[in-house]
């Protein structure tokens, strides 16, 4: 099963070292992994996802909570949470192309953010499967490089739990 875990940590240096280590001490692959000061400089939020067994998962977030500098862990895998991924894409851009590229970009409602002679820089916030949808529409062009940050998570608040006011998807 897919797994989104948010953890809150003291901002210092070796706690991520910690964390990832948590997870190669019992052969768990890390999919996707984000570090970030939060609202207090002092702290920062880890957002990883990973896929395992949920009994397995509930002994390393108990491992967790026994760290000394991880403030709390919360696994958004069963919550109503907002996620989202960026990704920065350059994909070839022929003559012939451009104008499908952009229409592409239009309707992803993805931001050229860089035009070269020979390509286009793309970026493009969604969920996981809109951005790979994206990609997958892409690759007939040319992509030629691709940078994605992996997930980042929050729990909704529980009042609009029903409702997103990000973009549709």
């Amino acid at each position: 099963m897919r797994h989104t875990i948010s953890l809150f940590v003291d901002n210092e240096s070796g706690v991520l070292s910690r964390v990832a280590g948590l997870f190669s001490a019992r052969g768990f692959n890390i999919e996707s992994l984000n570090v970030a000061e939060t609202l207090d400089p002092d702290t920062s939020r880890i957002t990883l996802v990973t896929t395992g067994d949920d009994f397995i998962i509930e002994q390393v977030i108990k491992r967790f909570n026994n760290m000394v500098n991880v403030i709390w862990v919360d696994d958004l895998t069963d919550e109503s949470r907002v996620e989202r991924e960026m990704v920065l894409i350059r994909v070839q851009s022929k003559e012939k192309t451009r104008a499908e590229i952009l229409r592409m970009a239009d309707i992803f409602r993805a931001k050229v953010v860089d035009v070269g002679l020979e390509s286009y820089s793309l970026e493009l916030t969604g969920d996981k499967e809109k951005v790979n949808a994206f990609i997958e529409l892409l690759e007939p062009m040319g992509i030629k490089e691709i940078a994605r940050t992996g997930t980042v998570a929050m729990k909704r608040d529980a009042k609009n739990s029903n409702t997103d006011t990000g973009d549709k998807e």
